[in-house]
């Protein structure tokens, strides 16, 4: 028969054994590499993910990602080479390439941004120094990055870190000497319109006294061919009635007492005192316009109807 001590001692035995499995075994996962350290000194570096072996209790295992990493540095006033000031915001990307340099340099991501930061701001200055204004924020940007990248790339090496690109978000001017500028541009913008207004004011002007000057020429030609036209009409009209007058003078002043009649008699206030046998009104009683005296053979004045007098009547 089995003794319950023997029982006891098995379970703890199969227990410490456990342990001893557990703690011999350690996983490394697609993100990270490990760094196995035996009492604080490296003693080997496991890349690839899965399940790995140490020394149980004595072995400790340093995760380190294996990512790209991000390193945002704070703003940073620049001063290039034409002494223009710049507020500069700048970014890195980096990754640990080796795991035994960075662990013996730095020890952690964040001492290594801390580390990377100082490099980065130093970098900015010697490069960005050494070029103008329009350089850095126009011509030669993409260069410039380049070379911020290869000189911290440089510097990072000794901490077992690649850095794999270096990005300038902004680079501006200082706030003070961005609204000095703002405030120069605007005046200047200004200046331009006030001058351009004055120029289409006198383009205006000009185009309107043009424009006034040949209206003024036009209807003064206009005036003269209709006041030259109007002549010639009235001497065609005149003509006209000295040849009717020539060859039947009793129609001529016929047409002369109708014309009366129409100018004379209008729907209006006007009213004429005039005796029913006055000369105006000879048509009235007999059609040819001519007297009985002058029908019976004796000689008549000639009627003037356009002559005869008009006087106006007051207003009923």
């Amino acid at each position: 028969m089995r003794s319950p001590v023997t029982g006891i001692v098995t379970l703890i035995v199969l227990f410490l054994v456990a342990i001893v499995a557990y703690s011999s075994i350690f996983t490394v996962q697609q993100t990270e590499q490990v760094l196995v350290v035996r009492f604080g000194r490296p003693v080997d570096i496991a890349t690839d993910p899965g399940l790995h072996f140490k020394a149980p209790f004595i072995d400790t295992v340093i995760p380190v990602d294996k990512r790209i990493l991000d390193l945002e540095n704070p703003s940073q006033e620049v001063i290039a080479s034409d002494q223009k000031r710049l507020v500069v915001d700048a970014f890195a990307r980096y990754r640990i390439k080796d795991a035994l340099r960075f662990y013996q340099s730095v020890g952690s991501i964040q001492a290594a941004n801390l580390q990377l930061s100082t490099l980065l701001t130093a970098a900015l200055r010697r490069v960005l120094g050494e070029v103008t204004l329009i350089q850095v924020v126009r011509e030669e940007r993409e260069a410039l990055m380049g070379r911020i990248r290869d000189q911290l790339d440089k510097e990072a090496n000794s901490y077992g870190i690649e850095v794999v690109d270096v990005r300038i978000r902004r680079a501006d001017l200082p706030e003070q000497n961005s609204q000095a500028v703002y405030q120069r541009m605007k005046t200047e913008r200004e200046r331009e319109a006030a001058e351009f207004r004055a120029q289409g004011g006198q383009k205006a002007l000009e185009i309107r006294a043009n424009a006034d000057r040949e209206a003024t020429v036009i209807v003064a030609e206009a005036n003269s061919q209709a006041e030259q036209i109007r002549g010639e009409g009235d001497a065609e009209r005149n003509r006209l009635f000295a040849e009717a007058y020539g060859k039947d003078p009793d129609f001529f002043a016929f047409y002369r007492s109708m014309s009366a009649y129409e100018t004379g008699l209008k729907s209006s206030d006007t009213r004429f005192l005039l005796k029913p046998d006055s000369n105006f009104f000879r048509y009235f009683g007999n059609p040819s316009g001519k007297p009985a005296e002058a029908q019976s053979g004796k000689p008549a004045e000639a009627p003037a109807a356009s002559n005869t007098a008009q006087a106006p009547a007051p207003k009923p």
